[in-house]
């Protein structure tokens, strides 16, 4: 029998119960198939760093790098440790260590939840590039706390990360229905956006079963909002996909519906898999975090490891938990309930 090794990254607040509630069904699933998961949890988090001074150890990265993918719940607590701090400590190390480059973010209404729009005709799938762009760190501040000081933030697009995203997206595009859009500021940004563009034209005729069709991204907030039924899979930069997929999960019912994935594609190195939402300090000790979108992270992980069938299994039943109304609202249903109505329900 197979056997999976996870490493489990509960994080903070709402983090860990989430995580928890995942790795619970996870088990379920794996029982009921044909395979084993073998977690072992660490506790880097923003209480780790007031510990240590670290987000995690020196060597974290290398000790991550013998799992077969990673399972995080949500990290950060800006009220003692600044966003800035935890992002770049942890999250960011990970991704670019492992080479992550492609996050993958399905957006569509489960059976049983109300959006904000008016049509239930929602689904669509956000690539957001992962590990360059604007969240590339480059940059610096100098003259701090004077009248002169100066911050730079600067934006590294290359060709290798622009297409092998673009890439990706045109590959998802083919497995769905065939659409894909490309989304950019072109028109103010001639530099790194128009190269975008290019590179975009470029995959185009590699691709002449794909529809493409290429976006500023004021555009495309429009669009998910007023005609989301002409999208499919949507794929943007580094912080344009951050935005757009924080729109999307607004549309599909709120953010804890909103599961994502890190992928490595070449499977060189573990993916990691996490809900969108943060640790949501002002509800951490409430018990009512919504655990659907912890569980639907594990369900893509279950099938980035191969076990699609499981994966399936998990989906079928958060959508029949939420079609009996449970989860179906945020903040009415715990944790615990919404997790019990999950497990009750896989096949």
């Amino acid at each position: 029998m197979k056997t999976y090794s996870i490493a489990l990254l509960p994080g903070d607040g709402v983090g860990k119960p989430v995580t928890e509630a995942a790795w619970d069904v996870l088990q379920a699933v794996a029982k009921a198939s044909d395979f084993a998961l073998e977690g072992t949890t660490f506790p880097w988090s923003c209480e780790f760093y007031k510990q240590t001074g670290a987000m995690m150890p020196a060597d974290g990265i290398e000790t991550l790098r013998r799992f077969d993918a990673i399972l995080l719940g949500a990290v950060g607590w800006p009220a003692e440790v600044p966003d800035s701090v935890s992002l770049h400590g942890l999250l960011l190390p990970i991704r670019k260590a492992f080479a992550q480059y492609a996050n993958i973010r399905p957006h569509r209404l489960l059976t049983g939840v109300s959006g904000p729009l008016k049509s239930d005709d929602f689904d669509v799938l956000c690539i957001r590039e992962n590990t360059e762009g604007e969240y590339s760190g480059a940059g610096g501040r100098v003259h701090q706390g004077t009248a002169d000081e100066v911050a730079i933030e600067t934006s590294i697009f290359t060709r290798k990360g622009v297409e092998r995203i673009l890439r990706f997206g045109f590959e998802q595009a083919r497995v769905r229905r065939g659409k894909l859009a490309s989304v950019t500021k072109s028109n103010a940004q001639k530099h790194t956006m128009v190269f975008w563009d290019e590179i975009t034209r470029e995959l185009a005729a590699e691709y002449p079963d794909v529809e493409v069709a290429s976006y500023h991204i004021d555009a495309m907030a429009a669009r998910m909002v007023m005609a989301p039924e002409t999208l499919d899979v949507v794929v943007a930069s580094n912080l344009f996909g951050d935005i757009l997929t924080d729109l999307g999960a607004a549309i599909q019912g709120g953010l804890g519906f909103a599961a994502s994935a890190n992928i490595n594609p070449d499977r060189s190195a573990p993916s990691m898999f996490e809900p969108v939402h943060g640790s949501a300090p002002d509800i951490a000790h409430l018990g009512i975090a919504n655990p659907i979108a912890a569980i639907w992270s594990g369900a893509m992980m279950l099938a980035h490891l191969g076990e699609s069938d499981a994966a399936a299994r998990i989906m079928v039943a958060i959508e029949a938990t939420t079609k009996a109304g449970i989860g179906a609202i945020p903040g009415r249903d715990k944790t615990e309930t919404i997790a019990k109505a999950v497990l009750e329900r896989l096949l």
